[in-house]
C-alpha cells in the first residue's frame, strides 16, 4: 500500500509534464500557423483592393443603362397610353352625340 501511495504521485507528476510539454508545443504549432493565416488574409486584402475599382465602374455601368432603360421603357408606356386614351376620347365623344 506505501509503494501505490508514493508511486502515484510520481506517475501523475510524468504525466502532467508529458501534457505541459505537448501544449507548449501544440502553443508554438499555432502561433506559426496564426502567422501564416495572417498572411493570406493581408494578400486577399490587398486583392480585393484591387479588384474594388473595377467593380464600381460595373456598378455604375450597370447603373446608368437601369437608367437609359427605364426612360426608353417609360417613353414607350407614355405612347401607347396617349395612343389608347385618344381611341377611348373619340369612343366617348362618339357615344355623346
Amino acid at each position: 500500500m506505501e509503494c501505490c501511495e508514493a508511486l502515484f504521485p510520481v506517475i501523475i507528476y510524468i504525466l502532467l509534464i508529458i501534457l505541459i510539454i505537448v501544449l507548449i508545443i501544440l502553443g508554438i504549432k499555432l502561433i506559426k500557423t496564426l502567422g501564416k493565416v495572417d498572411k493570406v488574409v493581408d494578400d486577399v486584402n490587398r486583392k480585393v483592393n484591387k479588384l474594388d475599382g473595377v467593380f464600381n465602374i460595373v456598378d455604375a455601368t450597370a447603373d446608368t443603362l437601369s437608367a437609359f432603360s427605364d426612360k426608353i421603357v417609360n417613353a414607350i408606356v407614355l405612347g401607347i397610353t396617349s395612343l389608347f386614351g385618344k381611341k377611348k376620347k373619340k369612343e366617348e365623344e362618339d357615344n355623346d352625340e
